[in-house]
């Protein structure tokens, strides 16, 4: 998870809601795992969906808020290594203004083919940082960063909503059958 983008949207919420991350495990036995060791009714379903990079997130805001805020919410990032481009970046042979004649050894472990001409950085052919929907290596990741390209969301999704009353579940690809069993 990108802890400064979630830093700043819990800072948006920090007078109304909390959010809990931490281990899925700890939070589950919290919750109740059953239906016999929940600690309110219903509240085992949430439990059941805690995987992977998830979290609770507990408020006093109006349903239709909460789901308003999360489907606004989206920053963007540089992409990190394993991503996948959403777009080729080639540049083109000649001086690369941006980057100051102290950058150049930095370019050239890159794999970026660079030379100095009178203190200018310059490339010699040329390259291509990454194609469209192929992996980024750190190498095309690192660069990417370098010339301020950022090709990452950062976005929270709800996955289910619990109340005293009922329990909604969000996510497609989730079934009720996943969270009825105890």
């Amino acid at each position: 998870m990108r802890n400064l983008k979630f830093k700043e949207f819990r800072e948006q919420l920090k007078t109304s809601s909390r959010f809990f991350l931490g281990s899925n495990k700890v939070m589950q036995v919290s919750l109740g795992r059953t239906v016999a060791d929940e600690v309110r009714p219903g509240i085992h379903k949430v439990s059941k969906l805690l995987r992977g990079d998830a979290g609770l997130f507990l408020t006093n805001l109006p349903k239709e808020e909460v789901e308003r805020l999360f489907n606004e919410y989206e920053e963007y990032d540089f992409a990190r290594t394993g991503s996948i481009a959403t777009e080729k970046v080639e540049l083109k042979e000649g001086p690369l203004e941006q980057f100051t004649h102290e950058m150049e050894p930095f370019l050239r472990k890159q794999g970026m083919p660079v030379r100095l001409n009178k203190g200018v950085v310059e490339l010699v052919s040329d390259f291509v940082v990454c194609e469209e929907g192929k992996h980024l290596s750190p190498e095309s990741a690192r660069i990417l960063r370098l010339l301020g390209i950022k090709m990452a969301t950062f976005r929270l999704h709800l996955i289910c909503r619990w109340s005293p009353e009922d329990f909604e579940l969000y996510r497609e690809g989730q079934d009720e059958s996943d969270v009825d069993s105890a």
